[in-house]
């Protein structure tokens, strides 16, 4: 058992002063410095105390990454989950949606295997009580169920219709689906996977006002990184962006300051709400890793800046961080620190169904915490109670 004393720590909409958090893989406790001298002067277990100073918050969810360190889901192999893992953790990502591209069919379920294949050894490295960083939660596939007009990075040569058929053997591990409700024909592919448990997420699309609030009606209430990739906001054309603001669509942003005006962002999200915004980087091989030339789906993306471009200059995900994305909104924004937490926390666990286990820091949870410095940067990350 440890016990964390001399932060403060962000509960809800609320940060406590004077309290101890305690916790071995699952929080146990959150009381008062008074309530747990008490419990230290009685005796009854053994507990390790860690003096910190700081803010203790949630660890935050990712669910839409790529990749990061030199790694991408689509390599397919062991290694390269297994470096984005480990990497991202130090960012203070404590789970994560492994997100696939659009690449052929062959390769998206390879990397499916792998990424199903890490979820089995973390488990196996957690029960033994051994570092494994970040949790893979389970695959976001982003694509191949795209509209070719609206590909943005992706390759157009493999882009599919929507079908249920190759994705049933994966439903166990595939978290999030983004795809383009046009190119699904009379929405037969909403009505075979609404019941199923996966988030289907309207992205990469060409939908008009009217289809994005057809598809909304069907059971697609998420919209993948707003904005960008989809029909825009125009008052006689009000497009995907306009279908969100009419429906109580859940939708997730990069926070980079590129692919969303700075100082845009705030007002939006407190246009749309805060309850409904998910923070997401779409981090691509190249985050946390020096200037230069990457690949991302068998492209060339060049990073420079902090911009990852094609050589034609689209935009091909990001090098944002989930760290980041607190500073660049408390920097960006007035919008309060356990709102930013919220949407990188607790939003996230809630739209993929593991708020009950994760998001929040609250007894039974699992000990996904992490410490915030004065600078809000990050300087501890415990995943299941296991520091990283």
């Amino acid at each position: 058992m440890k016990a964390i004393t001399g932060a403060k720590i962000v509960i809800g909409d609320k940060i406590l002063d004077e309290h101890v958090l305690i916790f071995d893989e699952n929080i146990k406790a959150i009381e008062s410095n008074e309530n747990f001298r008490a419990r230290l002067s009685i005796g009854e277990e053994a507990i390790e105390v860690i003096p910190c100073e700081g803010t203790l918050i949630p660890g935050f969810i990712d669910i839409h990454i790529h990749g990061a360190c030199g790694h991408d889901v689509m390599d397919g192999s062991f290694e390269a989950i297994d470096g984005i893992a480990k990497g991202i953790v130090k960012t203070g990502t404590t789970a994560f949606l492994a997100t696939t591209m659009t690449m052929a069919q062959s390769s998206i379920e390879k990397s499916l295997d792998e990424v199903r294949g890490f979820i089995a050894y973390q488990t196996e490295r957690t029960l033994n009580y051994r570092a494994a960083g970040a949790m893979v939660a389970g695959a976001h596939l982003e694509g191949p169920f795209i509209n070719p007009i609206y590909k943005g990075a992706q390759a157009a040569e493999h882009i599919q219709k929507p079908t249920k058929t190759w994705i049933e053997p994966y439903l166990d591990i595939v978290k999030m689906i983004t795809f383009a409700p046009e190119m699904d024909d009379d929405f037969t592919f909403i009505k075979e996977m609404k019941d199923t448990g996966v988030v289907l997420s309207m992205g990469h699309t060409g939908s008009d006002y009217e289809m994005a609030l057809a598809a909304y009606d069907e059971g697609v209430h998420h919209v993948t990184h707003c904005f960008n990739a989809m029909t825009g906001l125009h008052h006689r054309k009000p497009g995907v962006v306009g279908a969100v603001l009419a429906k109580p669509f859940t939708l997730d942003l990069i926070a980079d300051g590129i692919h969303i005006h700075p100082g845009f962002v705030g007002p939006f999200i407190k246009l749309k709400g805060i309850d409904q915004t998910v923070l997401i980087t779409d981090a691509m091989r190249a985050a946390l890793m020096p200037e230069g030339d990457y690949d991302l789906g068998g492209q060339k993306v060049i990073m420079k800046d902090n911009s990852c471009r094609l050589e034609d200059g689209t935009l091909a995900g990001s090098v944002l961080s989930t760290g980041q994305a607190l500073k660049n909104l408390m920097k960006f924004t007035d919008i309060k620190l356990v709102e930013i937490v919220k949407m990188l926390s607790y939003n996230p666990a809630k739209l993929i169904g593991l708020s009950e286990t994760m998001g929040s820091l609250e007894v039974g949870k699992l000990a996904n915490i992490v410490l915030l410095d004065e600078q809000m940067g990050i300087k501890k990350v415990f995943v299941q109670g296991i520091l990283n």
